[in-house]
């Protein structure tokens, strides 16, 4: 792990209560320059389909949106959800923002559909699902690697671009997978904090190097809700607690402003649900995050950081980016 690891965002371009999509990607583009001007390494958005208050779904498209904005960040997509897709597409797709940014794209790689199951077969009416995920990887593998004589079926644009594929995963499944293929790895933390330690573990301890990486490359993606006092913090995070409320009630995902409460919002139950789903969330100044995240870096190895921040008021989500930043300085 490098000494201070690499910044990243994770970005699901969320729609704040009453805005249209297009304040929301407006928004997005101004936290992407921000990132960029601050020195984090990639900006990834992620795919989901059917959520109201989600707007990253046409993700390819906001990628290229993105990059053209902005002129050094890696975007990427965090990630595609394979099974939605035909390779082909998905290669033909990337292969053309690596024609038009070189050197700048990253293609995530997740194995669930990022819906609901009606949704999913509309999206790939095929009928064919995750349980062909390792062979779809192998497909884009082929796709976007060199030519080969005789190829019968090929990515144009796509062929020898080489856009770098990366498995991301909430379990174990996806970790042995990029080791055994040799591809590099992103545990989805911000969502899914019980197997972060194994996940992580396994993927070093059974990595196999490859054409594309030839030691073990992992990012841990966290929550976090950076701002000037831990007081302020909390008060944020009750945006994010809303939104993982209405997710778990089946209800519309729209960023909600922040409460002074949440008492008389959730139960006792729905409370301890949503503390468990963000139980890796960080909060407070940059000397708090610092210390939150060291108590991290002792327990696990990795080496880059992907955050999500779930602050309403774009602003402050700009200006939590600078309290991020500020943090790399005090990680040990």
């Amino acid at each position: 792990m490098p000494d201070r690891p690499e910044y990243s965002l994770l970005e699901l371009a969320s729609v704040r209560e009453g805005d249209s999509v297009g304040i929301t990607l407006a928004n997005s583009v101004a936290y992407a320059q921000r990132a960029e001007k601050l020195g984090f390494k990639r900006f990834w958005l992620a795919e989901h389909h059917n959520m109201e208050g989600i707007s990253s779904s046409a993700t390819s498209v906001l990628i290229g949106h993105i990059a053209g904005k902005t002129d050094s960040i890696r975007v990427g997509s965090g990630g595609v959800m394979l099974p939605n897709h035909p390779p082909l597409v998905i290669a033909e797709q990337f292969g053309t923002l690596e024609s038009i940014y070189p050197g700048r794209i990253d293609l995530g790689l997740g194995r669930a559909p990022g819906t609901d199951p009606v949704t999913a077969r509309a999206l790939r009416r095929d009928g064919l699902g995750a349980e062909q995920f390792p062979e779809d990887v192998a497909r884009l593998q082929s796709l976007l690697g060199p030519l080969r004589p005789g190829q019968p079926v090929k990515a144009i644009p796509g062929a020898g671009t080489n856009v770098p594929i990366w498995l991301l995963g909430s379990s174990l499944y996806s970790a042995q997978l990029a080791a055994m293929r040799g591809l590099p790895y992103a545990f989805a933390g911000h969502f899914a904090p019980r197997l972060y330690r194994e996940a992580l573990k396994v993927y070093r301890d059974n990595f196999q190097p490859s054409a594309q990486l030839d030691k073990p490359y992992a990012i841990l993606a966290l929550p976090a809700v950076p701002a000037d006092s831990m007081e302020e913090a909390q008060h944020l995070a009750t945006t994010s607690y809303q939104r993982i409320l209405a997710l778990f009630r089946g209800q519309p995902l729209w960023m909600k402003p922040p409460v002074d409460s949440m008492d008389g919002l959730w139960n006792a139950g729905e409370k301890a649900s949503v503390k468990d789903f963000l139980a890796l969330q960080l909060q407070g100044d940059a000397q708090a995050i610092g210390q939150q995240l060291n108590k991290i870096l002792a327990t696990v190895e990795f080496d880059e950081l992907m955050f999500t921040v779930d602050i309403y008021d774009p602003a402050k989500r700009r200006h939590a980016l600078d309290i991020l930043a500020d943090t790399r300085q005090s990680l040990k």
